[in-house]
């Protein structure tokens, strides 16, 4: 065997190790997993971390499916060991089951603290840190189950709808990695998660978020926590504004005054302890872009100082929480989590902490391009970024331990994210409406067991009962 041969053997030989776990050596920079991860280990064909590791691959995947992720662990087990097992999906499926949730969510910590500590100062708003909130929901397979815990809407009929989490997200600004996530059922109000994800703010944090969580209440709590909010002038307080001083021009201190009605979420012994008046800082910004429909915009802060934070510097900052929509989207559109795929709650939430992680590794990885390459982090492709994952995640498996070029292979990984620019196109219209027409199929408008289909799909029309 010449030694040429002999070295792209040796190569082929050390990458069927790490086949099972390619994730693994491309994430190994932002994401190593603890000795103890999932507890005690038994000699089983799928381990925790070999589970964890397939998982996260699966929700990684355009149309990743139990089977097909079963099958590429088979090829391995096989080339790997010359081992052979069964291809019934059960096995894996009851190996996901048994990862345990605070396990996921611990490994979200530290993948999440790992990220925020390479944020430089360039990447933060006036040194601050800002976090962004929003909240969204997911939908999920109607099962019995999950019914149960997650109803559907009520104006849908039984059988007619399908089970929707409600999730209230905070995601950095600086980086879009999403730092923490509230989930409850559609009835649960998004102000009421909010409140959940408090003790994620830090002293010194800045919450951006939209007028559904303004609220006097709000604006005081989380000051005395020292988090500063920059939130639009919610359209229900017609009163209790009083202007004190002018800044400039549509730039004051104002003058808020305590409500009579105590908020539901708060206790009479909190509520009482709430000064009568506060002090905030109202900004009227004209949005006027060819376009666009104009409109005039009250923000309202608790930066009060006007020399260290000046009025265009809110007004652009208000102008990225837009951004928040478009990380919900990437997670639910582009990643494809708008419908998760499981059949009880406690594996829709294993799914969803899974999604999470997956969301963020490409953060990291876009991260990394960024500090690398001195690009701006929302000049780069987040879809292409995912595409750049899935397609150089096996190659990089093997590259990485034959590849005996003077160039790094993770390098050229991380170069060609860098180069994937999204064209600079400010106040772009992008209107929510789809050009191809749906299928002319009719509505279920009973369960499928009592439904009856009209012949002509063109002229249905509603079942007699």
């Amino acid at each position: 065997m010449t030694f040429k041969n002999k070295v792209v053997c040796e190569g082929i030989n050390k990458a069927r190790q790490y086949a099972a776990c390619e994730l693994a050596v491309v994430v190994q920079t932002w994401l190593v997993l603890p000795n103890n991860f999932g507890g005690k280990t038994y000699n089983r064909l799928f381990s925790p971390v070999q589970t964890f590791w397939l998982f996260l691959s699966q929700v990684l995947d355009e149309r990743g499916s139990c089977r097909e992720t079963l099958h590429k662990y088979l090829a391995w087990l096989a080339l790997q060991t010359g081992r052979s097992a069964s291809s019934s999906t059960a096995a894996y499926c009851k190996a996901r089951r048994r990862l345990k949730l605070e396990d996921l969510q611990g490994v979200h910590t530290l993948l999440v603290t790992n990220t925020q500590r390479h944020v430089t100062i360039r990447n933060l708003w006036c040194g601050r840190h800002v976090k962004v909130v929003d909240g969204s929901s997911v939908s999920m397979p109607d099962t019995e189950a999950n019914q149960e815990c997650y109803p559907q809407p009520s104006g849908q009929k039984p059988g007619c709808g399908f089970p929707v989490m409600r999730i209230v997200a905070v995601f950095s600004l600086a980086t879009g990695v999403l730092l923490d996530v509230a989930k409850a059922a559609l009835s649960v109000h998004e102000r009421t998660l909010f409140h959940r994800l408090w003790d994620g703010f830090s002293a010194g944090d800045v919450l951006l978020a939209d007028k559904g969580l303004s609220s006097y209440a709000d604006y005081y709590l989380l000051a005395q926590r020292g988090v500063d909010t920059v939130m639009p002038h919610h359209q229900s307080r017609k009163r209790g504004v009083k202007r004190l001083r002018t800044l400039g021009k549509n730039d004051a201190l104002v003058q808020w005054d305590k409500t009579a009605v105590r908020p539901r979420w708060i206790s009479p012994d909190q509520w009482m302890a709430i000064p009568q008046t506060l002090t905030l800082r109202q900004v009227t910004v004209e949005v006027d872009t060819p376009g666009f429909r104009s409109r005039t915009i009250r923000i309202v802060t608790t930066l009060l100082d006007p020399k260290i934070v000046t009025k265009k510097a809110l007004a652009d900052l208000y102008r990225r929480r837009w951004s928040v929509e478009l990380y919900l989207r990437h997670i639910k559109t582009t990643m494809g989590f708008d419908v998760l795929t499981c059949k009880t709650p406690e594996m829709i939430h294993r799914e969803l902490q899974m999604a999470i992680l997956a969301y963020n590794l490409i953060r990291a990885i876009m991260l990394q391009a960024t500090l690398t390459y001195a690009v701006a982090n929302d000049r780069l492709s987040f879809k292409g970024t995912l595409v750049t994952i899935r397609q150089w995640t096996p190659r990089l498996a093997i590259a990485i331990h034959f590849d005996h070029t003077s160039q790094n292979p993770i390098e050229r990984f991380v170069a060609y994210i860098a180069s994937d620019l999204i064209p600079l196109r400010p106040d772009r219209v992008e209107p929510r409406a789809r050009k191809r027409r749906p299928k002319n199929y009719g509505l279920l408008t009973a369960p499928r067991t009592q439904f009856i289909e009209t012949p002509h799909r063109n002229k249905h029309t509603k079942a007699k009962s």
